[in-house]
């Protein structure tokens, strides 16, 4: 039965019963309280009959729900072409149907559920999504952009039903469906194949769900208390599977439980036993459950994910030797005396022990054309290209970098310093390379020789600079590098993939490094090399051997040095993490800072930049978001005033005291769910973008809701002797949704697409409505 709008409880009923804990007969007294005060008042709409009133709700709910939909999914096909972040999503979503392994910052939730859809809708992962612009011609795109705007429907029904309870208000709940479903931004970012509305929507599930479970305290372990208990829990998973930032929700969540649990605590009419089973109770479902399902998601990941791709090279060479295609499924090792064969002894006595010599046998040998990649996560492979450092940056040399992905110019040929004679000749034994060796490094594409001298790095001060010089790898005393396997002795051999190596240069004595500072343009944005005179041990200057080619040994299979789950695990969230961090903002593309985006003072182009283009521009409602800023400061105030009043025993009279309840409890929880959603993007080092904002933005409009429902019924009731006090709350819930309504009339072109003049030229339809200069559209 959906919750009653109206009828008060008796005096007795608002006393804890027997057997409630303390916040549980907290709330019910505050939930029976504000009932109590509604129905007094002369404002609330009196609905007849229970089961009028229960049709009317459910209408209500239907008919929000309804308009939700049909604003998301109306023109949904247009544009036909790549917009804003979908050449990064949908080309994921390929990924997936694929099967290709790929890199990104974010868990993988939510680029699953996207190719999921599009694989059922048709979708044969062939479209490249190169570039914004690009059309999609025959390709089926509208089942992952239907599916987004699916998910991104039911936010408004959720903020509905969240403020409802919170506030026992229908108005209030209406006013909040109101300011999201004619929000431009909300509704732009729902109709694109985006991680935006699939994570707001497991962010509301999961506020929506643990309302609900609040509701149910005084029927603990019931069945629906069960249900919400576990569906918070599921959301949770949701939302921090799509992206880090549902570790917001999950904060609040958790600081909602910490107060329960120790109101509970404190409540001496439960047992010890009882406090036990709800603290089993909420680990099991908002600490197990997500993290059960967190995990299963990346078993997910990684198992569909089999294929060589090109997320490969921001991984670990043994990360790697589990992706078929990957050339370290086939890596070269030396022949190893008569132990040794040219392909897996097979199983006989003594395989044991034959297998440990023959996996013991992955030793570097010279002449081999190698791949060099750095331990520290997401730094790559060394690397050279024929461009050269320009003038005033050091000694104008060969360029040297560290490279992220595959590439012909990551090869080097490992050659002793002191002879140039072709090692790979047949008449020449192999040698191996040994701890303590001096060796050249010739970059085979270019065939000069790795090389440091005391010239400063380009970026990093006291640091020198590393180069590629010489002519046909005949260069001077300045390219000659001693190898060192960390933590052993001198004369043992270097090992393929296993030995973690470092490169002290013989003149200078520095270490080779990569610092992790993106070099400007002339460098192509990769990655600075440079010589740290420092000799501390650092995983920035720490190596392995992954590729290795050599004709004269033979090829094993390394599924053997596959690494667990669980280390495959932390491996990727370090990655995950340190990509995060980095992120940069490209060319021409339009970042923001924190204190921007509440005051909606820039939007982001979709689609779209001259008046001949279909142009679709990220912008939320003004009208909405000025309305929400308004409110937030209103309610500091108002909810200030309030609670020191009833802190210093103010007697209030029943109605205020009601709807101070609503005001403190329900208008305190959204509150704490846009300050969590804020304010940490003020400490993030990231680069930040303005639909970062859009989750907390769904808190501020439920807010907005619960408080101008709960100020109007105040100013009725102080104004009950007046003749039209009855229609005051009426009148300005109506006054509400119609200019909510009207101003998604005026602006509704940013979000369904302009074609014409821009804003700044006078014949433009929206010249009027270019209310800053800020505003580009």
């Amino acid at each position: 039965m959906p919750p009653a709008t109206g009828g008060g409880l008796a005096e007795s009923e608002l006393r804890p019963r027997r057997g409630r804990c303390g916040p549980q007969a907290a709330r019910a007294a505050g939930r029976d309280v504000a009932a109590e005060a509604v129905a007094r008042s002369p404002k609330r709409p009196a609905w007849g009959s229970r089961r009028f009133e229960a049709v009317g709700w459910w209408a209500l709910l239907a008919l929000v729900t309804l308009l939700s939909f049909a604003t998301r999914f109306h023109r949904l096909d247009e544009p036909p072409h790549i917009c804003w972040d979908e050449t990064h999503f949908g080309k994921m979503g390929s990924y997936y149907i694929n099967r290709t392994f790929f890199f990104d910052v974010h868990p993988p939730l939510g680029k699953m559920l996207i190719g999921l859809a599009g694989y059922l809708s048709g979708y044969d992962g062939t479209f490249l999504f190169q570039k914004p612009g690009d059309k999609y011609e025959h390709h089926s795109y509208m089942g992952m952009r239907g599916f987004c705007a699916f998910l991104g429907s039911w936010l408004v029904p959720f903020a509905y039903l969240t403020v409802l309870d919170l506030s026992k208000s229908l108005s209030a709940a209406l006013l909040t469906a109101a300011l999201l479903t004619f929000d431009t931004g909300c509704l732009t970012l729902s109709q694109y194949i985006l991680l935006d509305p699939i994570l707001m929507f497991f962010i509301m599930a999961a506020m929506l769900s643990m309302v609900k479970y609040n509701s149910c305290a005084d029927r603990p372990f019931s069945a629906p208390w069960w249900f919400w208990l576990s569906l918070t829990g599921v959301s949770l998973a949701g939302a921090l599977g799509v992206k880090f930032v549902g570790l917001f929700i999950i904060l609040q969540v958790g600081l909602n439980t910490i107060a329960d649990l120790w109101y509970l605590f404190g409540d001496l009419s439960l047992s010890l036993v009882t406090v036990g089973k709800h603290l089993t109770a909420r680990v099991l479902c908002l600490i197990v459950l997500p993290l059960a399902l967190y995990t299963a998601t990346f078993a997910v990941h990684f198992m569909v994910l089999s294929k060589s791709g090109p997320g490969d090279g921001f991984f670990s060479s043994a990360f790697q030797a589990r992706l078929s295609g990957n050339n370290l499924h086939n890596a070269s090792i030396p022949e190893h005396g008569s132990g040794a064969r040219a392909h897996p002894p097979e199983m006989e006595p003594g395989v044991e022990e034959l297998h440990t010599v023959w996996l013991e046998a992955l030793n570097l040998a010279y002449g081999s054309v190698i791949t060099v990649k750095n331990l520290r996560m997401a730094i790559g492979y060394l690397h050279s290209h024929r461009h050269l450092y320009p003038e005033g940056i050091g000694a104008r040399q060969q360029q040297v970098t560290t490279y992220l992905h595959k590439d012909y110019n990551n090869l080097w040929i490992i050659k002793k310093h002191n002879t140039n004679s072709d090692p790979l000749d047949p008449s020449f034994p192999v040698e191996f390379v040994r701890h303590g060796d001096i060796i050249r490094l010739e970059h085979k594409e270019t065939s000069r020789n790795l090389h440091s001298h005391y010239h400063e790095a380009p970026m990093t001060r006291k640091h020198y600079q590393v180069t590629g010089y010489g002519i046909n790898g005949t260069g001077d005393s300045n390219d000659f590098w001693r190898i060192e396997v960390v933590n052993r002795k001198f004369g043992n051999r270097i090992k393929v993939l296993r030995s973690r190596i470092r490169f002290i240069h013989l003149v200078t004595g520095c270490v080779l490094g990569s610092s992790g500072k993106v070099l400007p343009k002339w460098g192509w944005e990769q990655l600075e090399v440079t010589c740290t005179p420092y000799l501390k041990e650092t995983l920035n200057s720490i190596w392995n051997v992954e590729d290795h080619i050599n004709p004269k040994l033979p090829n094993i299979s390394l599924d053997v040095l596959q690494p667990s789950f669980p280390e495959i695990l932390l491996e990727s969230h370090m990655v995950m993490i340190r990509g995060n961090s980095g992120l940069k903002p490209k060319d021409n593309e339009f970042t923001s800072k924190p204190w921007h985006w509440p005051i909606n003072y820039q939007g982001l182009r979709f689609s779209g930049v001259n008046d001949t283009d279909f142009r679709v521009y990220l912008l939320g409602n003004p009208v909405v978001w000025w309305l929400n800023l308004l409110s937030i400061a209103l309610y500091l105030l108002s909810g200030s005033i309030i609670a020191v009043a009833m802190q210093r025993g103010a007697r209030l009279p029943a109605e205020v005291a009601g709807l101070s309840q609503v005001l403190l409890r329900g208008g305190g929880q959204v509150l704490l769910g846009w300050t969590l959603h804020y304010f940490p993007f003020f400490l993030m080092g990231r680069v930040l973008y303005f639909h970062h904002y859009f989750p907390a933005m769904l808190f501020s409009s439920m807010l907005t809701g619960i408080l101008w429902d709960t100020l109007l019924r105040l100013c009725a009731w102080g104004l009950a002797s007046w003749p039209l006090a009855r229609g005051i709350h009426v009148a300005g819930i109506l006054s509400l949704l119609l200019g909510t309504a009207y101003s998604f009339y005026l602006f509704h072109p940013l979000a369904y697409g302009m074609v014409g003049p821009l804003a700044q030229d006078p014949q433009s339809p929206m010249a009027g409505l270019r209310w800053l200069d800020s505003w580009d559209f």
